[in-house]
């Protein structure tokens, strides 16, 4: 069962302005849903970043029907300790009670409010591929404040089927989608090459909060969020813990090196002089480095460019432009990597 907050009685927040706790805000400092935020401050970036992890955790809480719960106890669900998060729920407005804790309903309100959930906020995902069809199905969305409002994409074969209930318009609709549903968010899950404009058309139409799944760092004008999500970084990440744990090399890597470990680093077989301290099969140890080296490459776990590249690629000029503006007037800022 959801317990995202309700809605009702609160007016809409101005469309885009979900893509940071700060942007909830007006221009006088009220929070978008016309609550003051605590202390009139705004809340650090990672804070904020944080935010959506407690509310994880509390949503779980309150779906086992857990009523309060200590600082201890959430900080190390959310994994983080007890200390800063309740330096991170001050900025709320939330001390929790000493000897009780926190009323796990009323943080969820109060979380969900300073993230601006407590609206409905309308998505727009451009690219109707394997990835945009998994976005567009995920049932997640509607319980925390996110609504499909429209699929588009550029092929003729895909655009007029049906994905989640949702018809899938034409890709050269998306001004016309944006301005008829109210668009607050777009979703880029197109192949790199069109992200670039997908990523333009959007903002031109109004749109200043953009997740990117395309595997490119996308330039925006400022005063526009770009969050990004790299699987292919994520996996990289992985394997480098992978590999300092000594977990890497797995049986059909072990039957490799031990391959690699008969010859020599410039491919001769190797004489029965061997190293007697090198790898199983007589290698040497840099042979053993080089072969781990190249089973790491980007190459091999770029699997977000697969992603994103995945659905139909016909008519993908479709999704093209004309230019808008000067080099000068865009920055490509630091755009976050996450999952």
């Amino acid at each position: 069962m959801s317990r995202r907050p309700a809605t009702a009685g609160r007016s809409a927040a101005p469309r885009g302005s979900v893509a940071r706790g700060s942007a909830t805000r007006g221009g006088n400092g009220a929070a978008a849903d016309g609550v003051p935020p605590s202390g009139g401050h705004g809340i650090p970036d990672a804070t904020v970043a944080r935010l959506p992890v407690y509310l994880r955790v509390l949503y779980a809480l309150a779906d086992r029907g857990v009523a309060t719960v200590s600082s201890e106890e959430l900080a190390a669900a959310a994994g983080v300790n007890s200390a800063k998060l309740r330096k991170d729920l001050s900025h709320l407005g939330s001390y929790g009670t000493r000897g009780v804790g926190y009323d796990v309903d009323y943080l969820v309100y109060q979380v969900s409010r300073e993230l601006g959930l407590t609206h409905d906020w309308p998505v727009l995902i451009v690219g109707a591929g394997n990835l945009g069809r998994a976005l567009a199905n995920y049932g997640g969305f509607a319980s925390r404040g996110f609504r499909i409002a429209a699929l588009v994409d550029s092929d003729p074969a895909v655009v007029g089927t049906v994905i989640a209930r949702h018809t899938v318009r034409s890709a050269a609709d998306i001004e016309d989608v944006i301005r008829r549903f109210d668009v607050a968010i777009g979703v880029i899950a197109t192949p790199a090459p069109v992200a670039q404009n997908v990523c333009d058309r959007l903002v031109a139409a109004g749109v200043t909060s953009i997740l990117n799944f395309a595997p490119v760092v996308l330039g925006v004008p400022s005063g526009v969020e770009v969050r990004k999500v790299d699987l292919s970084i994520e996996l990289q990440i992985l394997a480098f813990h992978a590999l300092r744990r000594g977990a890497a090399v797995g049986p059909t890597d072990r039957r490799r090196d031990s391959h690699l470990a008969g010859r020599r680093a410039d491919g001769e077989p190797r004489t029965a002089t061997g190293t007697p301290d090198g790898p199983p099969g007589g290698g040497r140890p840099e042979d053993l480095d080089r072969s781990v080296a190249e089973l790491t490459t980007p190459a091999h776990l770029d699997v977000a460019a697969g992603l994103a590249a995945a659905g139909p690629l016909d008519g993908a000029a479709d999704y093209t432009a004309p230019e808008r503006g000067t080099p000068d007037d865009y920055e490509t800022g630091v755009q976050a990597v996450g999952t």
